[in-house]
């Protein structure tokens, strides 16, 4: 099973993957509605064929096809790979399914190894790294036809909503104040509804693979920890859209959080590559002293900071946790053009040597 927000590419990688495979695409009107209409259609086309290998693209639109993927596991050799940009309404219907006979996959967007000599950090956080709006000269015009036609209207019809302008004005403030520090109770007054229903909203954005929470260090020791999960979209080029910025300056706010969100999913696409299970977490105290992002337990500390310039001050996080806890590594991850290493053990790395030591040598 392999997932991915839209656009990622994931047909090509399967089209390149599995040249000879049967191919249902659930995209095409015709043989989506046959096949809502009467699932039972593939069984009897693949048993009148016995392919090697099957792929269902799109397979949320039609869940029902699940029952007969299972089916045809248990009594035929065919294997299947099935492919969707949704896991909402596959959840209850996958639960079977998973048990030991599928592998799950995510597709994420382009990563600083796949660009190789062509990344591009200004790009990056303008663009985005969506395949096509990467390589794109109107990566506006792209960003808005993939809120409207993408965001508006699938995910209108996958989440079934009933308040939609609660839904867009809901989706405005999650960009906006992406990589914060989530309040349930402002964002519902901000858009009209409940905090209740803002959970749902952003449960609804993560099913949809269209953000991720990151959730606090939560254990405990001598100082009072911020206990509020953050969220990320998953898109940098979606984010600055959504938060109406046309022009990014380096040393703002905006430009700081981009960067942080960045290397973040560069982290989140190692570990899902690699098979890696170490969860991912945040350090922040009620003191206002914070580190991005802590690997494992406690096994790296790692400070995002977009200047070109670390400063003593920039370091004032990673040195209050280290007073508590024992990281095994300490990063300020930056735009400086060499690395070096504190007295006290904190490496600092430009962005381009942690991304290249990320995927050469893991963490």
């Amino acid at each position: 099973m392999l997932f991915g927000p839209r656009k990622t590419g994931k047909t090509t990688l399967l089209r390149s993957l599995f040249p000879e495979a049967m191919w249902v695409d659930l995209l095409k009107t015709d043989v989506r509605q046959q096949l809502e209409l009467r699932p039972a259609d593939l069984r009897e086309q693949l048993l009148s064929s016995l392919p090697d290998t099957v792929v269902i693209d799109e397979i949320q639109k039609v869940p029902d096809l699940i029952d007969e993927v299972h089916w045809c596991l248990e009594n035929t050799k065919i294997s299947f790979v099935l492919c969707g940009s949704s896991a909402r309404s596959l959840k209850c219907e996958t639960a079977g399914l998973l048990g030991g006979r599928a592998w799950r996959f995510e597709l994420f967007p382009l990563t600083t190894r796949e660009l190789g000599k062509d990344v591009d950090l200004g790009r990056i956080l303008t663009h985005g790294t969506i395949p096509a709006h990467y390589c794109s000269d109107h990566p506006d015009r792209d960003l808005k036809a993939y809120v409207t036609d993408y965001i508006e209207e699938e995910i209108r019809k996958e989440a079934q909503l009933r308040n939609v302008p609660a839904f867009f004005k809901f989706l405005e403030w999650a960009g906006r104040s992406s990589g914060e520090l989530i309040n349930y109770a402002n964002i519902g007054r901000e858009c009209g509804v409940s905090p209740k229903t803002v959970r749902a909203y952003y449960q609804i954005l993560e099913d949809t693979l269209l953000g991720f929470r990151l959730q606090p260090w939560s254990q405990r020791r001598e100082r009072r920890l911020i206990e509020t999960e953050k969220f990320y979209l998953f898109d940098c080029g979606l984010t600055r859209y959504l938060k109406r910025i046309s022009h990014l300056e380096p040393g703002t706010d905006v430009f700081g959080h981009l960067f942080e969100a960045f290397v973040l999913q560069e982290v989140r696409a190692f570990q899902s590559y690699r098979e890696r299970t170490e969860p991912l977490s945040y350090w922040r105290t009620s003191t206002q002293m914070e580190v991005d992002l802590i690997v494992g337990e406690m096994d790296i500390a790692i400070e995002l900071k977009s200047s070109d310039h670390i400063q003593p001050k920039d370091l004032k996080g990673l040195r209050a946790l280290s007073e508590e806890e024992k990281p095994r590594r300490k990063i300020v991850v930056c735009r400086e053009k060499r690395a070096r290493k504190t007295e006290d053990g904190i490496e600092i790395l430009p962005w381009e040597r942690f991304c290249a030591q990320l995927w050469d040598q893991g963490l």
